[in-house]
């Protein structure tokens, strides 16, 4: 939900649909509200990373095509049935031309860059859905499987490109590139118990996501979250949820490595970048029809995956961090 002030286009496409069987869409469009969703992670959670993953905004250039920022692309859904999709896309690679230097948003103010001739980043996804009838003998789920490949260069976490450290005083400074870079993927959206008798999606669900890149050229190489949600299990409230979720990202063990190759060079003791883990709770209640309040409460352990402290290196790490918030929500 977080960008900068601005006014600018997001999203701007045509779709064709040919018959039952798929749908393609043509034009300005982003990856997250496509790919590796949790229906339940996804629609109740404050913290972004429940949708558009830290390991996705970290990994990939510009962050990737996600809000606020999205890019040309095509993507193709095809539906043989009603329980299996399959999804593609075909996007440029690096939404803003603004790679990992963190500045997308000022690189592309008004959304209007339009970049074409970046490496692509190709991602695909298949999803299967079951008991999701209200007659259904079973609880309702949906189980999905993905991946994505980028087909620019990625520059090495540890070594130069002599093969030396780049924590060396010796090194170039220059890192090892690497061709292409690439994650698999998957989801799971699981009821667990349902309300006797009510809508298939009314009771306590559960939720999964997990996927992995390799080491060597990135920043995140596993990230893995799950939760737990109740929702209008009170006749009093039934349009109410209630949540507890967590993320886990992982940091590269190569960068862990270049932290303890920084400590013996600079002498000094370091901490070692490895995590960072997000719990949230939150509460989301209707009001009336259309509008909602939701308190919400997140701690942070090891923010930044335990980076140190900016403002004084001495003190160590950046401290885990509480956070209390309300949001709100009006929908007309």
């Amino acid at each position: 939900m977080e960008a900068r002030p601005a006014t600018r286009l997001f999203e701007l496409w045509v779709e064709q649909k040919f018959g039952d069987l798929a749908l393609l869409r043509v034009g300005q469009l982003a990856a997250d509200n496509q790919f590796f969703i949790s229906e339940f992670g996804n629609t109740l959670y404050i913290n972004s990373t429940f949708g558009w993953p830290t390991i996705f905004e970290e990994d990939l250039p510009s962050t990737g095509p996600n809000y606020p920022l999205a890019t040309p692309g095509v993507r193709l859904k095809v539906t043989p049935n009603d329980r299996l999709a399959l999804l593609a896309g075909l996007y440029d690679g690096d939404p803003a031309g603004a790679g990992f230097t963190g500045t997308e948003q000022i690189k592309d103010p008004a959304g209007l860059n339009f970049r074409v001739r970046d490496p692509p980043l190709l991602m695909a996804e298949a999803q299967y859905k079951y008991n999701q009838d209200k007659t259904a003998g079973g609880l309702a789920g949906t189980i999905k499987l993905g991946g994505w490949y980028h087909f620019g260069k990625f520059d090495d976490e540890f070594f130069d490109v002599d093969g030396k450290s780049l924590a060396d005083p010796s090194s170039s400074g220059v890192a090892r590139t690497h061709s292409g870079d690439y994650g698999i993927y998957g989801v799971i959206d699981q009821m667990l118990w349902r309300l006797p008798g009510d809508d298939p999606k009314k009771g306590v669900g559960a939720f999964a996501r997990a996927t992995f890149s390799p080491s060597d050229r990135n920043l995140i190489d596993l990230y893995a979250e799950a939760g737990v949600n109740f929702m209008g299990l009170w006749d009093k409230r039934p349009d109410d949820r209630f949540g507890l979720a967590e993320s886990f990202s992982q940091l590269s063990p190569s960068l862990r490595e270049l932290d303890l190759e920084k400590a013996f060079f600079e002498k000094t003791a370091l901490p070692l970048r490895d995590y960072e883990l997000v719990v949230e709770l939150t509460y989301q209640a209707q009001i009336v029809a259309g509008w909602t309040i939701q308190p919400d409460f997140q701690y942070i352990f090891h923010p930044g995956g335990g980076v140190i402290d900016p403002l004084n290196r001495f003190v160590g790490r950046i401290p885990d961090a509480a956070v209390f918030g309300v949001r709100t929500q009006i929908s007309f």
